[in-house]
């Protein structure tokens, strides 16, 4: 097991990763991060984050959906922004910056998934 702050550290191993933080999907606040912090602004992205996973949450609870988030995906022109609730503790999500041209969005979310697996908080 990992502590978030090596999970994180694990991430930036990817091929066009920017940043990444782990964030408290309660209060909005980021736990955690690294990378390139001047190119995003990681504590206005955990903010405003957390109402896009608040919302969905919502949003699949009036559907009457049985369903968890794995993860949100957010295509921008030049990046991919993706948001992975962990399912160890569905309070908590690691959100990761990556550059369109440089990353590959099948690996990103791959090393994700087994990032989120392996982190204890």
């Amino acid at each position: 097991m990992a502590t978030i702050k090596e999970g994180l550290d694990a991430l930036m191993d990817l091929d066009g990763i920017i940043a990444c933080c782990a964030v408290d999907s309660e209060s909005g606040m980021m736990l955690a991060a690294a990378g390139d912090t001047s190119k995003v602004n990681l504590e206005t992205a955990a903010a405003g984050n957390t109402e896009v996973v608040r919302s969905k949450r919502k949003t699949i609870k009036a559907l009457g959906l049985n369903e968890d988030i794995e993860d949100i995906l957010i295509t921008l022109g030049k990046q991919f922004h993706i948001i992975r609730p962990l399912t160890t503790n569905q309070a908590l999500f690691i959100y990761v910056v990556l550059d369109k041209s440089r990353g590959n969005l099948a690996m990103a979310r791959l090393k994700l998934a087994a990032v989120e697996k392996d982190v204890t908080f």
